[in-house]
């Protein structure tokens, strides 16, 4: 092999890692920017979502800022108070927050460095999100009570319901919703742990909106 064969195939494989790792990196950019499939794995949306239903969800919207908007099914990523490996500390915390009459989820423990962030955030190393639908957004006043939920004085009519009822299943049923944050339950109320237990979500938090169901087949398409 002369000299100038070798360095031309030197050269074709670093045009192909190149185009390897503009490849990943361009799919990394789509998944968390604009757009992703995902597996729904909870119970919590049982009877809208089954577990193993097949969803995409639009990124684009939360990148663009779009507003959040009531009944809407977004995915964000879980509060420290909603952990369980960490029990005692997140009961503390969320003690805390309904002694002090906020109703906010906390997030501690966030990755503070660049690595750490793209491990976290970028690749989702570690990290869990929950799905849940927004029922109320900054200002509104909510009430849970006698198995309804009330959204500014009035019941709010929840035919994905079923007519299961709505307990208080945390500490979290009578308050306002705080500017910059959202509301969000479960459609399977009995069996969902969200706001009601950990408070209300930071929009900056919020990762993506349910766009489309594409499995099972007969049910594709979008997610009411």
């Amino acid at each position: 092999m002369d000299e100038l064969e070798k360095n031309n195939n030197i050269k074709e494989v670093i045009e192909w890692i190149l185009c390897i790792v503009i490849a990943i990196v361009l799919a990394l950019l789509v998944r968390h920017f604009i757009g992703t499939p995902t597996v729904v794995q909870q119970q919590s949306m049982k009877g809208t979502l089954e577990p193993k239903d097949r969803l995409i969800l639009d990124r684009l919207s939360i990148t663009m800022k779009k507003e959040i908007n009531r009944g809407e099914i977004i995915t964000f990523e879980r509060p420290t108070n909603a952990g369980d490996e960490n029990y005692e500390e997140a009961s503390r915390l969320t003690a805390e927050q309904i002694k002090k009459n906020d109703p906010t989820a906390v997030y501690i423990n966030e990755p503070d460095n660049i690595f750490s962030k793209f491990m976290y955030y970028v690749l989702e190393v570690g990290k869990e999100s929950y799905i849940k639908r927004v029922i109320a957004v900054a200002g509104d006043h909510v009430l849970i009570q006698d198995g309804k939920v009330y959204l500014n004085g009035e019941e709010l009519k929840e035919e994905y319901l079923h007519g299961r009822e709505t307990q208080r299943t945390g500490g979290f049923y009578d308050f306002t919703v705080p500017e910059g944050y959202v509301f969000a339950m479960g459609d399977n109320r009995a069996a969902s742990k969200d706001c009601r237990e950990f408070g209300c979500i930071p929009i900056d938090k919020i990762e993506s909106k349910v766009l489309i169901r594409f499995w099972p087949f007969d049910k594709f398409g979008k997610v009411q």
